[in-house]
């Protein structure tokens, strides 16, 4: 029978319907999963060896779980997902507000609703989606507002006593029976509301105003929490610990390649931005390499981490400084250049939290490191390492490229160059060809004026060439050459 020609409890009754606990449909639906082969968790990445076996072991053993990271490790989109490890419908006593199974009704509404209409009762469908509550503890979070309260108009509207149980107002957990209920940032929540939540947690009773209910409720709950909010503003107290079956620790993404992925599929974009603004795949890795750069800073407070969601924004930043050139410049289509990753430092200010140095240091100052930083560590994938120690004497890859600084009277790259004026002026850094095509033969065309000026920008960082950016562009010299003309 359809659940659409189930409207009443002798009808639920005749289909053969079977109550189950949400944890078990939880265990068996990812059974299911897991036998079928089937992803469960779509779109988490670089947690396939760490987190997600170990979310699903404890999901397999019906256990509340706490996932401890840091900020932007999908602690709470792995939650949510867990929605869709829910049957598609379950059955509820029409108009009950904690959700009451037809067959184990707990409230005294569905009790006496049955009790009065027994098998002509009315029942409801309670869709998957609708079965998720999210809170986020704040401060100010109380008692009455997980749990419940006295509500003072009902017993006037209802002329009832405050010795009579339905003038009670059910707070969130209540109302969430028979859903996965999620806590997001559980050391904020105050020392005695984490208290409140014990029973439940373990004996399934709560106590609201004097009214001791006896409600077994049936929940899944997820917690959330940062390593730093321990010391920082609050703490799980030990007894709430206890009850919590599983605590699973997140992370960071632990390569380049991961981390790329998750900020394509997160990034924001305008579909004309995407088409009209080609990104080469070194810029790629290099926005990607800020963040493990940021989280390795001296600058930068580790312990608050760097989220996932500065990769993200810098991202949209970078391709909207492009797109914002290109118009300035009059070209339809254009590629990201170098010189382009100025427009990321407002991202990466705004995510990072810097330690005193970084604070004296100042911000950009901070932002600009973390770039150059991330050049330096990625140029020897590309290219010839320099070496901190050379031999009087003794060739380089890069003599031809510093002779022809030495010779020169500095190049400068303009913001304001369109992609054709763009284009001609690195190519009259001649010794920029031969470099490519020695040791990136095989690049796309496309990426190749990127790899030039990544060249350019490398150098600096070997103290081979000088660079200084002002508000029109950036120059690039021979470290040497205004010494030696001034004498």
């Amino acid at each position: 029978m359809k659940k659409e020609a189930i409207k009443t409890l002798g009808a639920l009754k005749a289909s053969g319907y079977q109550s189950k606990s949400i944890k078990d449909e939880l265990r068996d639906n990812l059974i299911e999963n897991i036998k079928q082969k089937k992803t469960t968790f779509q779109g988490i990445h670089g947690y396939e060896n760490t987190v997600i076996p170990e979310l699903e072991r404890a999901i397999l053993s019906r256990h509340n779980i706490n996932l401890l990271g840091l900020r932007g490790q999908a602690k709470t989109r792995l939650a949510r997902m867990m929605v869709q490890l829910l049957d598609a419908y379950i059955p509820v006593v029409e108009g009950s507000e904690i959700n009451d199974d037809p067959l184990a009704p707990i409230s005294r509404y569905a009790v006496e609703l049955i009790a009065e209409k027994g098998d002509e009762t009315p029942i409801t469908w309670l869709p998957r989606e609708d079965r998720f509550a999210e809170k986020l503890a704040t401060p100010d979070v109380t008692v009455a507002d997980l749990i419940g309260d006295v509500d003072p108009i009902k017993a006037a509207n209802l002329k009832l006593s405050y010795a009579d149980d339905r003038v009670i107002h059910y707070g969130m957990i209540p109302r969430a029976n028979r859903c996965i209920f999620v806590i997001n940032e559980l050391p904020d929540l105050q020392a005695r509301i984490q208290v409140a939540l014990f029973n439940i947690l373990q004996e399934g009773d709560i106590q609201i105003r004097g009214f001791k209910l006896r409600l077994a409720l049936d929940m899944q709950f997820v917690f959330t929490a940062n390593p730093e909010d321990y010391t920082n503003r609050g703490s799980i107290v030990t007894p709430l610990k206890d009850r919590i079956g599983s605590q699973i620790l997140t992370h960071y993404p632990g390569n380049v390649e991961t981390a790329r992925t998750i900020t394509a599929q997160e990034a924001q974009l305008d579909t004309r931005q995407s088409e009209s603004v080609y990104v080469p795949e070194l810029a790629k890795d290099l926005l990607e390499q800020i963040s493990f750069e940021a989280r390795e800073s001296e600058y930068v407070d580790v312990k608050s981490g760097v989220s996932a969601r500065m990769s993200i924004t810098a991202f949209e930043n970078l391709l909207s400084t492009a797109e914002r050139r290109a118009l300035l410049a009059g070209d339809n289509e254009t590629t990201v250049r170098l010189a382009d990753f100025i427009g990321v430092i407002p991202a990466i200010t705004g995510k990072v939290e810097l330690v005193y140095e970084g604070e004296q240091e100042g911000a950009d100052f901070v932002a600009n490191a973390l770039m150059e930083a991330a050049v330096k560590t990625l140029f020897p994938n590309y290219f010839p390492k320099v070496e901190k120690l050379e031999k009087h004497g003794e060739e380089t890859p890069y003599d031809d490229l510093i002779s022809w600084f030495f010779n020169s009277n500095g190049f400068e790259l303009l913001n304001e160059f369109d992609d054709a004026t763009y284009k001609a002026k690195l190519d009259e850094v001649t010794p920029l060809d031969a470099l490519i095509a020695d040791y990136q033969p095989e690049i796309d065309p496309k990426d190749v004026y990127f790899e030039k000026e990544f060249i350019l920008w490398g150098l600096t960082q070997y103290k081979k060439l000088s660079k200084y950016r002002y508000s029109k562009g950036m120059q690039f010299q021979d470290p040497y050459g205004n010494y030696i003309s001034g004498l």
